[in-house]
């Protein structure tokens, strides 16, 4: 890879399946695996716990969060291991932040980590704010945004959020890797902004990320399947 270029794997919805991780090509050369969410199925600590250690197994360095299937103390415990993204803005290279939202708007079946879409926009104004020291964004938020090819249920609604669709209109952040919805892997475009949901990675979807140095336009992802 050329000098100063970075590269990071991106999965999600792993809902206590790892066994696709060491298939990923690169893995374990990537700069860092970034976790979307849904580590477990209404999973306790150990089990988030055993999720994130099978990540660190094939890369030791890990940006995670929880989704709307995890519960609260799988957040308390990565805030704890320093790895947390949720809520947070973390360096990628210089001049680009990380900034990640887990959990979910409300769904039908009552998950553990759930918040009103008032509360996500919130939050995503809060993180915002954490990120304003640079040039470029890659926002990780575990519900995709409304009225895209990453929020569409096999009926043909859009489940996804306005609050995270507003935000990625008015803001263009380089790129914003989602998941939640697993029958919507695909991508997107909101403006100049690459929208992309892996799907689960039991079936194979994550992103690559490339990262190219001092340039506006230089965060490219592609969608692979194993």
């Amino acid at each position: 890879m050329p000098d100063g270029e970075r590269f990071f794997i991106a999965v999600g919805d792993i809902h206590g399946d790892v066994a696709n991780l060491a298939h990923i090509p690169d893995i374990s050369r990537a700069d860092g695996v970034i976790v979307t969410g849904d580590l477990t199925i209404r999973g306790d600590r150990p089990e988030g716990k055993r999720v994130i250690e099978a990540v660190l197994a094939v890369n030791p360095c890990v940006h995670a969060q929880i989704g709307n299937m995890d519960y609260q103390e799988i957040d308390d415990w990565l805030t704890a291991e320093g790895i947390n993204i949720h809520r947070r803005v973390v360096e990628l290279a210089p001049g680009l932040g990380l900034m990640g939202i887990g959990w979910s708007t409300p769904t039908p079946f009552g998950t553990p980590s759930e918040i009103s879409e008032d509360g996500l926009s919130r939050w995503i104004e809060e993180t915002h704010t954490l990120a304003r020291g640079y040039d470029r964004l890659v926002a990780v938020v575990h519900t995709p945004p409304y009225g895209t090819a990453t929020d569409l249920l096999p009926s043909g609604v859009h489940v996804g959020s306005p609050a995270v669709r507003e935000f990625l209109v008015r803001v263009q952040p380089a790129l914003c890797v989602t998941g939640h919805i697993h029958e919507s892997r695909g991508m997107d475009l909101i403006g100049k902004t690459v929208v992309v949901n892996p799907g689960p990675l039991s079936l194979g979807g994550y992103v690559r990320i490339q990262v190219k140095p001092d340039c506006h336009d230089g965060v490219i992802a592609t969608l692979e399947t194993l």
